[in-house]
């Protein structure tokens, strides 16, 4: 669904709400995408995040396409440390899994947040249906070679929290009693579950009452989301 940029929060409204959140406790904020590093000047609203008084750690996750000129610029600005997404080490099986994208670039990422510690590195593998164990294999041993933490993380429908690939053992959502997250939207809204229609548009007036709504919102076993597709929560 397409964005006008005036529907998109501002650094400056993004800066607001966490510094409400850092209010009510909240000490970690991850900035996903989409793709994070395609938004201009990223490294200004990293900076941002950093100096709010509360907030201990800001990470980013990220394809890591734009890590080679970026990681540097994100680690002085106050980035703490980077999750890449490659769910793949064959280049052509890399390439359509993510429509055209560049495994090399890619890698040269996952070299440059080392070189500017971002660490530790988490690499996230997802678990496709035509994932084999020989795929698995290739990439524990890639991430043992550099230092690397792999995390293999289940393919899953919004439409269904059930419908899990169980072939192999992956890391899964978080069990809805122990999860503490809250997921704030590109255009405004407080998710307070992944598998769940529940959200709040912030009240730029209110942003610490808006938080507190979403946390009050959190189901007790949240089951499906209909409402919006995963590119427009974040990962």
């Amino acid at each position: 669904m397409h964005k006008n940029h005036s529907d998109i929060l501002s650094y400056e409204q993004i800066e607001s709400v966490a510094k409400a959140a850092a209010g009510v406790g909240i000490t970690k904020i991850r900035l996903t995408g989409g793709e994070p590093l395609v938004r201009k000047d990223i490294e200004q609203l990293v900076a941002k995040l950093a100096a709010i008084d509360g907030i201990d750690k800001v990470c980013m996750t990220t394809n890591g396409s734009l890590l080679v000129d970026m990681a540097t610029i994100l680690k002085r600005s106050g980035l703490g440390r980077v999750n890449i997404s490659i769910d793949s080490l064959n280049t052509e099986k890399f390439r359509r899994i993510t429509r055209g994208g560049d495994l090399r670039q890619a890698l040269a990422g996952v070299e440059a947040a080392k070189k500017a510690e971002l660490t530790p590195i988490k690499i996230n593998m997802v678990i496709f249906n035509d994932t084999t164990q020989e795929d698995i294999e290739t990439m524990k041993t890639f991430c043992e070679q550099r230092g690397l933490e792999l995390q293999q993380i289940m393919r899953f429908s919004l439409y269904n929290r059930t419908d899990f690939s169980r072939r192999f053992e992956t890391q899964r959502p978080p069990k809805c009693s122990q999860c503490n997250r809250l997921r704030l939207t590109a255009d405004g809204y407080l998710k307070p579950c992944l598998f769940s229609d529940n959200e709040v548009r912030i009240d730029f007036d209110n942003i610490t009452g808006s938080i507190l709504e979403a946390v009050t919102k959190k189901p007790e076993n949240g089951s499906h989301c209909r409402n919006r597709l995963m590119n427009q929560i974040g990962g």
